[in-house]
């Protein structure tokens, strides 16, 4: 019953700054899940298989962040398709065959692209190529993308994020940052210029934002400090853009419902994220 005790929690290292309890405390206030925890616990890759294994009955879910989510999704013994896909997990779900894996961050990308008001087709643009760049990949497929290109500054770190769009049935082109950022073809600017929706996982200070804006849809990644640099471009030229909090709160949705088997209480996760962050950003459900 969900008056029984029940504990979920975020795991990661460092895991102090995580705004996931703010999102799960609120859905489950909202829920009336008087008797349900969600706490903030530090754990390494290394130490997470050991750690979810020791856990009880009273555990029902575990969300988790950097640095363990290839380790989550190792450590479970089922997983969905897009977890395998992606390659990671961000969702562990107790059930009675153990703990099964989910990519909530998948929902992430689509639901703060969706919110935002994008609803193109074409090509996507990812920037980097690590563990968000392949949940980005995923969200692009589900959105309708019919090809990626993924922009890495070493293009042989960028074999994830291939395999990802491999398994997802999703061409993906790596462009070396080099490349990009030279007058070519496949520049910055080009390859804004044409795609239907851009992503950015790279740090702010490491893109070039008025190139970039040129995509007429944007999801920064990078939401701290705000606004980046990229955000003020794509504001200044009126184009679409979808924030790194927009999928944070995205990616909690699924994680609240499979945790609980409720639908999650959109608003009200919304309106404590949104006071958490100070309302930097006007959160989009």
């Amino acid at each position: 019953m969900l008056t029984d005790v029940r504990r979920a929690a975020v795991l990661g290292s460092p895991v102090a700054h995580s705004l996931s309890p703010v999102l799960h405390g609120a859905a489950y206030r909202a829920l009336g899940l008087t008797a349900w925890t969600y706490d903030r616990v530090e754990v390494s890759a290394a130490g997470l298989p050991a750690f979810v294994s020791s856990l009880d009955s009273s555990w029902v879910g575990l969300s988790v962040t950097m640095p363990g989510k290839h380790a989550a999704l190792a450590a479970a013994s089922s997983a969905t398709p897009r977890a395998v896909a992606v390659g990671a997990a961000n969702t562990l779900v107790r059930r009675d065959s153990g703990w099964h894996a989910d990519c909530t961050d998948v929902d992430g990308v689509v639901g703060a692209l969706r919110a935002a008001g994008f609803a193109g087709s074409g090509y996507g643009v990812v920037l980097g190529a690590g563990g968000t760049a392949c949940a980005a990949l995923a969200g692009l497929f589900d959105l309708g993308i019919s090809r990626a290109h993924v922009v890495a500054r070493d293009p042989a770190r960028a074999e994830s994020a291939v395999a990802c769009g491999a398994k997802l049935g999703l061409p993906v082109e790596v462009v070396g940052w080099s490349s990009a950022s030279s007058a070519s073809s496949a520049s910055f600017g080009a390859l804004a210029a044409g795609a239907a929706v851009l992503v950015n996982t790279a740090p702010a200070g490491a893109v070039p934002p008025s190139e970039l804006a040129l995509a007429p849809c944007v999801l920064d990644v990078v939401y701290h400090p705000w606004p980046t640099p990229l955000a003020s471009a794509v504001a200044e030229r009126g184009g679409v853009l979808a924030t790194g909090l927009d999928m944070l709160l995205h990616q909690a949705f699924g994680q609240v419902e499979q945790f609980t088997g409720e639908p999650a209480p959109r608003a009200a996760m919304r309106d404590a994220l949104h006071e958490a962050t100070g309302g930097i950003l006007p959160l989009r459900i």
